[in-house]
This record gives structure tokens, sequence and C-alpha cells, in this order.
């Protein structure tokens, strides 16, 4: 996954900037608790965003410490110590800090307030770790008459193509990208439609606040075309109508531990600014300072702190793709954080035939858990590169965000879905659900069969005076509403209208428990809305109207 640079001058300043960046060792500062937080639970607008806030209401998770910002006052005592700041983390509630004072670690630990200290990145490395992590690019373009182009394979693999012809592209749905960085993003033809409908939600740089990431490395420029290129003929993406936050959390030049606290930073940040997907085509296992390697019993789901903080991501509503890593071929063999992550999506690679690739990372998850969950096409796939031609790539890397790009277009088509459903859903429609195994864990997906699945599936809707529950969706010809707490005994208005406001139908109901909605068949196939008014609420959902 980590790249190469060819230009001799571009190296020379690498080489100064990595020098002079690990003079400094950093570490990792964990705390007891946030005792004196001055934010509150009862207050969660100052410090998440309106949409975070209502994806916990809506599928009602609850706010709780783990959300309440790092304790300020702790932090300033940590910088007194001779420290400079770095990023901190909420959800394991703890800072990153530089410092070149060799007794650190002793006197940041007498602090009452200081459960651990870790180095994180040293000046001890020989960069090892740092080769092939981000996979190769094949330079030889090809293009294709079709509308799907070179990308026709990766989506027809997966039936991508079904839900797209359905009108479900991602519209409406947040993903956020945590890559090394999104070289000409602003330039290259295949992100004009991000740009032109304002789609680019914002760019930073958790690694390099100075830095423009758009300087940075391609990687995350290509990962994002896999899922929100848009060049009919050349390349359609996963999810071409979806929107995005391009984060910078993996320094391309060292791989150090520093950079999974980097991750975690990231991610709360995706969740804060209220998006609905993370994918990540990164992951850790060794590092340049072999002090810090992780093991294989550390992949157990639930251990390093990347994966730690992946599955709260997942806790708080998202949806989490991870790549499942390049080892196949390597001594390591297995997973890396963190996909090994018990919420987390894990996602292996295969090529244009369903062959699981030879560089894809094995599982199981130590102890035995299902990794990789899920596989997609990882050799060839179809990306944008950077002299503006559209090439291909092989990876993990790239099988992860033809998954999450997809995952997008199946959400937006079941809004009323929590995130752990849709995971679910997926894995079910995979190839091999009920034979998984170490290579491809359930298998390739088909977003078709997802589709039905989902169909059949009951949606819960939460009103503050009842539980109700609909299906199927999408319909044909009726839909069935179930009170699930208490039978309706007050009068109770349904509506359905038509996304151009004309009204198909209003019912009465009172006394029931269910709703049976018949003779439908008349209505237009598309978004339809219901409209279900209580006494006390009114609650309107999108639902989908087939032949």
């Amino acid at each position: 996954m980590k790249g190469y640079v060819c230009m001799v001058f571009i190296f020379l300043n690498l080489f100064i900037v990595s020098f002079y960046s690990v003079a400094q060792t950093y570490y990792w500062v964990g705390f007891t608790d946030k005792n004196g937080s001055i934010y509150s639970i009862d207050k969660p607008e100052e410090f998440l965003s309106g949409r975070a806030i209502q994806r916990r209401v809506k599928y009602n998770i609850a706010i709780d410490e783990k959300d309440l910002p790092v304790n300020r006052e702790y932090i300033s005592h940590v910088l007194e110590l001779g420290a400079e700041y770095v990023h901190a983390s909420k959800w394991l509630n703890g800072v990153t800090v530089k410092t070149d004072s060799v007794d650190f670690p002793e006197r940041v630990l007498a602090l009452d307030f200081v459960r651990e200290v870790e180095a994180t990145k040293t000046n001890t490395g020989n960069k090892s770790a740092s080769y092939g992590k981000f996979g190769r690019t094949d330079d030889t373009p090809v293009i294709d008459s079709s509308y799907y182009g070179k990308s026709v394979s990766q989506v027809s693999q997966i039936n991508g193509q079904y839900l797209h012809s359905k009108g479900f592209r991602g519209k409406g749905i947040q993903i956020a990208i945590l890559d090394a960085g999104f070289y000409n993003v602003d330039q290259l033809p295949s992100f004009d439609s991000l740009w032109q409908d304002n789609r680019i939600l914002g760019a930073v740089d958790f690694v390099d606040k100075d830095s423009n990431v758009f300087n940075q490395h391609s990687h995350g420029m290509m990962v994002l075309s896999i899922m929100g290129g848009n060049l009919p003929g050349l390349l359609i993406g996963t999810a071409p109508e979806a929107s995005y936050w391009l984060l910078r959390t993996e320094d391309a030049s060292v791989e150090f531990k520093n950079e999974e606290d980097t991750w975690v930073v990231g991610a709360e940040f995706a969740d804060s600014v209220g998006a609905d997907i993370i994918n990540s085509s990164l992951g850790y296992f060794l590092f340049d300072d072999p002090a810090m390697d992780h093991s294989y019993s550390e992949m157990d789901g639930n251990t390093t702190r990347v994966t730690r903080a992946a599955n709260i991501a997942a806790s708080r509503g998202m949806l989490v793709f991870c790549s499942a890593g390049n080892e196949g071929n390597s001594p390591w063999h297995y997973i890396i954080a963190p996909s090994d992550g018990d919420s987390v999506v894990s996602v292996g690679a295969v090529d244009a035939n369903g062959v699981k690739t030879a560089f894809s990372s094995f599982g199981p998850a130590f102890g035995g858990a299902v990794k990789p969950n899920v596989a997609a096409m990882g050799q060839n796939t179809a990306l944008q590169n950077t002299n503006g031609l559209i090439t291909t790539g092989n990876g993990t890397s790239f099988s992860s965000p033809v998954l999450a790009g997809m995952a997008a277009c199946l959400w937006q088509a079941y809004p009323g879905f929590p995130a752990m459903d849709i995971k679910q859903i997926i894995e079910e429609s995979a190839s091999q659900y009920d034979n998984p195994d170490s290579l491809l864990g359930y298998g390739i997906p088909d977003f078709n069969i997802a589709t039905q699945i989902s169909g059949s599936r009951e949606i819960f809707i939460n009103l503050p005076d009842k539980k109700w529950a609909y299906y199927p969706n999408p319909f044909k010809d009726h839909l069935v509403l179930k009170d699930l707490e208490n039978t309706f005994k007050n009068k109770v208005q349904i509506e359905l209208f038509g996304v151009n406001g004309i009204k198909y139908l209003q019912y009465n109901y009172s006394n029931r428990n269910t709703i049976v909605i018949n003779g439908l068949e008349s209505i237009p196939p598309g978004i339809v809305i219901i409209k279900i008014k209580t006494p006390k609420h009114t609650y309107i959902q999108k639902l989908m109207k087939i032949r």
C-alpha cells in the first residue's frame, strides 16, 4: 500500500522531512476519566454536528461519555511536561504528543489521571514495513464503449448495476475516506461532477495540518475514483452520487504506530460531522520500529487501539469498511488491524472471475471469527490514475471501496435500516454465506439479492408514542404496517404521495394492530412517500414502488 517516489528532488525532500519528523518521539497518553469536562451529554450540539445527532436519534443510539471531548486540563498538564500536542481521541480518552524528553514516560505516568503511556513513533526504523503497503497500479489505459467502461467488471460482479438502474447511486449518503492523500482530486476529470454538485464536503489533513491533501499521496484519490468517479464510457464508481469527506490520516513515507492514533482521530471526525460510511484502505501490523509490531493474537477483533476505535465508530451508527490486507503471500499471511474488528466489514480481493487473489490476506480473526467478511474485485480494478487516464490497480485497497460505495446505494434504498442490518444483509447476499471460509469469508455479495433480502424484512418505525414496522419495501401491490406495542386506540391516518406532491390515497384506521393496504398496483413505479399521522405525531418515510 505505500508508494514509491521516482524523482530525485522529491525523494530528497521526503528524506529531510522524515529525518526531522522522527527526531522527536511520539507518545500515546491514555487518561483515566473525563471528570471535570466542560461538556455534557445533555448538550450534544456543542460537540456533535446536527447530522451526527440525527443519526443517533434515528437509530436509537445513546450519546454517552465516549462522545465527550477529552478533558482540556488533562491535556494541558501533559503539555506542561515539555510535550507538543498532536491530536486527541475522545473515544479512547487520550492524547498523542511528541517530545524529545527522554524521561517523559516516567514523568507523565506520575500524573494521577494518566493510566498508560506508549511510544508510537521513534527515531528507530528501517522503513521495511512501508514497502508495498498500497499495492500497485497498471499504467495501460483501456477504454470501453459501454457506459461503465473499464469499471464494468467490478460493478457487474456484485450486481451493482441493479441498484444503479433503480436510481440508487448513493445520493444523500456521506462517505468518509481515511487515506494517505488525495493527489489532484481538485483537478482530475473523474471528480468533476463531485465538485460541480458540491459533494466534496471537506478535506482535512490530520498528519500535517499545514499541508494540502490534494498535493499528497495519490492512493486516496484512486480509492475515491472507485466510488465517486463519473466518466460515462470510461469509469463509473459504485457510488457516483454520494458525498465525500477526504481525510488524510496516513503518512506514506514511514510506518509507525502513531498512524493508528491518527486514524482514530479521523474516524472521530467522520462521526462528528455526520458521515454514514467510513472506507479505510489502510491497515497495520508491522512497523518501521519492530518493537511496535503487532502479533496475530492481537487480531482478535477488539485489542488494538485502531480496531477498538473502528468498533466504536460502528457503534455510533456508521458502516466501517476496511481492506483485509495484502499479506497473503507474506510470512504474516493474516488480516491486519482494523479489519479484524468484530463490527468492521473486512474486504478481501478476488479477480474478475471471482477467484481469490494470491495477495489477499487470510482469516480468520484470532479466536476464529469469520474474516474477511466479504470480497470484491481487487485485481485489475479500474481507477483514475495521476496522469488523467483510467487504468487499473491491484490490492484490497481497491476491493474495499468497491463495496463501500455499493453499500451507500443499498442504504439509500433502505434508509430505515441501521448500519449493522445493512452489514448483515450484504453478508447474507454473498456467494458462500452458508459456508464461510478463511479465504473470502462469506464470499462475493450480490446487490440484487441484497435488495430482495431487504425488501422482505420489516423496517421499524420509531415514533415517540409508538413502535411500528412496515414491509415489503420495495412494494408492488400491497403494504403491511404493524403497531408492535399497542393497538391503534385512536384514529391513524395513512397517506401515500408521489415525489411531485400528488396524493395517491388516504385511509383512516382505528383499533387495529395490523394494517394491510391493498390495491396499490396502479401507483407509478419510483419513490413514494408514506405519511403516518397519529393524534400526537407525524412520520414520513420514503418507499420504493416497483412493477
